[in-house]
């Protein structure tokens, strides 16, 4: 038995994770490019459509529409969904607040269905288990990269009538039975900030899957405060309540370049990710990522589960002994499921007024999703980047298996 680090024994990790720059010369030159054109509104530029007609080439859609945010992806198909006051949305309690925002926008209320417990996504079964008949959409959380099981979602949905939204922030180039995700719902929304697979510095994009010319009109105009701009005929007359969510054309510039690196990126990412799993596969008290067979994660981060039961540790002692092995790690993702938040305990998503969550009898008591308790409380997160090389990878499977193998109870 080796001695771990934290105790003074050698450790896992002793040279530094491979690391790259993110932007260079490509990214450059779009920009330059975007600015000679002496606009930088993306009606009048040409980079936000082109990086749109790349991004639909990819994807084999043919229609997308660009936005400022990830959130504001989900808020746009939302919107063009027709999602609005009363509505229920059932999505993922483990997920970033954006997948939430644009539901209260539209005055709906969200509920939770709980997760599967080896793949962290949400569980048909569960999801069928919350629509009401107050239901009208499923925001579908592909959470870390790794497809949620959609041949079971989409037959709920279309037994139920109901619209699915594919939140896709953290899975691009992530296959369902060689589907691309993001293309088998009504509408996939897909995030560009700083903190995903590719970065505009923040941005969006919506596939509308429909393939229907007033479908993508309608998303298309919710995406800027319902002005038609299609040609040289711009309609302003104001049909209904729409947000300003238009991307830039110093966005699209970077988004152009950085697709051209996206396949890259993706492949190496699912190379390490399974990696890791393959080389964790029998620890004692560990749990990996699973992905099923037939689909493809591309692992914005790795993510595992402890089994408390077969180690003589908690998982704050794990994670300081992985880190002293030289592994940088965190103990869960987000502090709790969502709807143990205080807005939800409170039901206030505006200051001073209860407004939607009262139009619901939707609950949000703790041990409603308790698959998804248990995986924020048992879950250790570790980075992942395309630049790490195959012995990074090899290294935090050692590191894990080390500490594993010393806190086991065996």
């Amino acid at each position: 038995m080796e001695e771990l680090a934290l105790f003074g024994g050698a450790k896992t990790k002793t040279t530094p994770f491979g690391a790259g720059k993110r932007f260079g010369a490509e990214e450059l030159r779009e920009l330059e490019e975007a600015l000679n054109q002496n606009t930088l509104f993306y009606h009048f530029g040409n980079k936000v459509k082109t990086f749109l007609s790349d991004f639909n080439s990819m994807y084999d859609v043919t229609y997308s529409v660009a936005t400022s945010s990830g959130t504001a992806a989900i808020h746009v198909a939302l919107g063009a969904a027709g999602v609005t006051v009363g509505d229920e949305v059932i999505t993922s309690p483990i997920t970033d607040a954006g997948t939430v925002i644009g539901i209260l926008y539209q005055n709906a209320i969200p509920a939770f269905a709980d997760l599967e417990p080896e793949t962290y996504n949400m569980s048909p079964a569960s999801i069928e288990a919350r629509i009401t008949k107050r239901t009208k959409a499923i925001v579908v959380v592909h959470l870390a990269g790794n497809p949620c099981d959609m041949d079971a979602i989409m037959d709920i949905a279309r037994r139920h009538k109901l619209v699915v939204i594919e939140d896709c922030a953290q899975a691009y180039l992530t296959r369902y039975k060689g589907k691309l995700v993001g293309t088998i719902g009504d509408y996939g929304c897909f995030s560009t900030n700083d903190f995903k697979h590719i970065s505009t510095g923040d941005g969006g994009i919506v596939t509308i899957n429909s393939g229907e010319d007033m479908d993508y009109m309608t998303a298309h105009a919710f995406a800027d405060k319902n002005y038609s701009r299609f040609g040289a005929v711009v309609q302003r007359d104001i049909t209904g309540l729409a947000p300003n969510y238009r991307m830039t054309e110093l966005q699209g510039a970077v988004g152009i370049a950085q697709l051209k690196k996206l396949g890259r990126i993706c492949e190496r990412r699912t190379v390490l990710g399974d990696r890791i799993t393959q080389g964790i596969a029998g620890a004692p008290g560990i749990r990996p990522h699973r992905v099923e067979a037939g689909n493809r994660c591309t692992y914005w981060f790795y993510m595992l589960r402890l089994d408390l039961s077969a180690l003589d540790c908690t998982r704050e002692q794990f994670c300081r002994a992985l880190e002293a092995e030289g592994v940088p790690n965190r103990a869960g993702y987000i502090p709790s499921v969502l709807y143990m938040q205080p807005m939800f305990q409170n039901r206030s998503a505006y200051k001073n007024s209860a407004f939607p969550f009262e139009l619901s009898d939707v609950a949000y008591d703790a041990g409603s999703c308790p698959e998804a308790e248990a995986i924020l409380e048992t879950a250790v997160q570790i980075p992942v980047s395309e630049f790490y090389s195959d012995e990074d990878a090899e290294a935090i499977a050692a590191a894990v298996r080390k500490v594993a193998s010393a806190y086991s109870k065996r």
